[in-house]
Order: structure tokens, then sequence, then C-alpha cells
């Protein structure tokens, strides 16, 4: 019986698993709709340390979390040192939570002031589009001929 139909049979019948679940590159793969390569690359940044045996990587519950958080940070613009900084704080001391959080706060303050800023420089450049074009047309207009529609 392998360790993971042990551990659905214990929990079928109402009790604790023996041992904690464990997960294969395929099977997270498929969880979080990656390839095996993009988590075998977080592995080779450090974000992941997987047990093996022999060629065999072994991904423990631990390694789940880190790959979510992980994926959720790119998701959200994170560098992968934002990333490491953050994931690498979910396996500190205790107070890690109140550190990762604080520190989250921060890289979370960080990522909003820089969109405020870039939304600034899309509003300036949209508006200087706007002049570079009415002058365009005026100047079209002014030369007899018409300008393409939008």
């Amino acid at each position: 019986m392998t360790q993971r139909t042990s551990n659905a049979a214990a929990e079928q019948s109402g009790g604790l698993p023996r041992q904690r679940r464990t997960f294969t590159i395929g099977e997270l793969a498929k969880m979080f709709e990656v390839t095996p390569r993009t988590i075998r690359f977080y592995e080779q940044e450090g974000l992941l340390a997987p047990q093996r045996r022999g060629q065999t990587r072994i991904y423990h519950e631990k390694d789940r979390v880190r790959l979510k958080l992980t994926l959720r940070g790119k998701r959200l613009g994170f560098s992968l040192a934002e990333i490491r900084e953050v994931v690498m704080m979910y396996d500190a001391m205790p107070d890690g939570n109140a550190r990762q959080l604080q520190r989250l706060l921060e890289i979370l303050a960080e990522k909003r002031a820089n969109l405020e800023r870039q939304l600034e420089d899309i509003r300036l450049m949209h508006k200087e589009l706007d002049d570079v074009e009415s002058r365009a047309r005026e100047v079209l207009s002014s030369l007899g001929a018409e300008p393409p529609s939008h």
C-alpha cells in the first residue's frame, strides 16, 4: 500500500493519516497549472527544496505552500528576490509569520506606489499622444488632406 493510499484509507475511516501527504512534480504541476520545468526552475532558485529518492523528487505540504506563495507573488508582479524573501520568512523563527506579513505589507506598498507612478505616466503619455494627434490632424486639414479615422 502506498503512502497516498494509506493516507486516503486512514482519512476515509475517520482516522488521521499515519504520514504526511506527499506530491510528485507532476501532481504539483497539474494542481497549479504550471509545467514541471517551472517547478524545477523554482527549485533551482532555492524557493522549493523537495526530498530526493534517487532521481525522484518528493514534495511535502511545505513545498506545496511555498509553490503557491511563489506563483501568487509572480502574479502580483513580485521579483524572484522579493518572493524568496517572503517565502523564506514562511520558514523563519517563531515571529516569522508577523515578520512575513510586515514585509509583505512593505512590498505591497512599494508595488502600489510603483503602479500609481506608472498610471500617472500612462495618463501623461495618453495626453501627449492626444496633443500630437490633434496637431497632426490640424496640419493635414490645412494641407487639404483627409485625416484617417481612428
